[in-house]
């Protein structure tokens, strides 16, 4: 899944330019930051290869007991099934994604993803804001997951469930195949939330982080 083609050029600058109408009326920074993957999570090819092999190991042993096959060696019957059955599960985990998802487990995935939003605002400086009122609204594309971010600034005054909110609306536009039109919506639902909670722009408010939405391909 390349980021970069994920999002067309007039979705792309629509989203710059809700970040730039969000920010005319208050003080908060919103970086908007996608990847194509927070992780390749490279065990659960592993483990579907070993998963692959046993099935298809006592699959091959069941068929040799009932069909009273003669004639092939039993070191045939373990090793090239357990090879076939390896190869194949390596494979399908590596290319299914919701296999591959699933081999990792719910609680893996979610904290990979919040480790790659934790990274992302690091990386953007997201903490420099002047009054620390700055956001980053992360998307890992791969596992359809999206994490918002806020800085002390800003979490003294919005609570979990208003950015859960957002997350959400992202989320359900991502499913419904139109990605940057959720997430602009997202950026002005935002710019909303901030200035409701009184986090309104200064007359010598600075435009001190990128409107552009951020992109890496991992």
């Amino acid at each position: 899944m390349h980021v970069e083609k994920f999002f067309s050029a007039a979705e792309l600058q629509e989203i710059e330019a809700a970040v730039r109408e969000a920010e005319k009326r208050t003080s908060g920074e919103i970086v908007p930051y996608a990847v194509s993957h927070s992780d390749h999570y490279e065990t659960a090819a592993w483990k579907g290869a070993s998963l692959g092999a046993f099935a298809v190991v006592v699959t091959a042993g069941v068929v040799r007991y009932l069909g009273d096959v003669w004639g092939v060696p039993s070191s045939v019957w373990v090793m090239v099934p357990a090879l076939l059955g390896g190869a194949v599960g390596y494979g399908a985990a590596a290319a299914i994604r919701p296999l591959k998802l699933a081999l990792t487990g719910e609680a893996k995935v979610e904290h990979r993803v919040r480790q790659r939003a934790a990274a992302a605002f690091l990386e953007n400086e997201v903490f420099k804001t002047r009054g620390r009122t700055g956001v980053l609204i992360f998307l890992s594309l791969y596992e359809r997951r999206v994490v918002v971010l806020g800085d002390a600034g800003i979490n003294a005054h919005v609570e979990q469930h208003e950015w859960d909110a957002i997350v959400a609306g992202i989320v359900e536009g991502i499913r419904a195949g139109k990605p940057g039109r959720a997430l602009a919506a997202a950026i002005a639902r935002c710019g909303e939330l901030l200035d409701r909670h009184g986090l309104k722009i200064g007359i010598d408010d600075a435009d001190e982080l990128p409107d552009q939405l951020q992109m890496r391909e991992e």
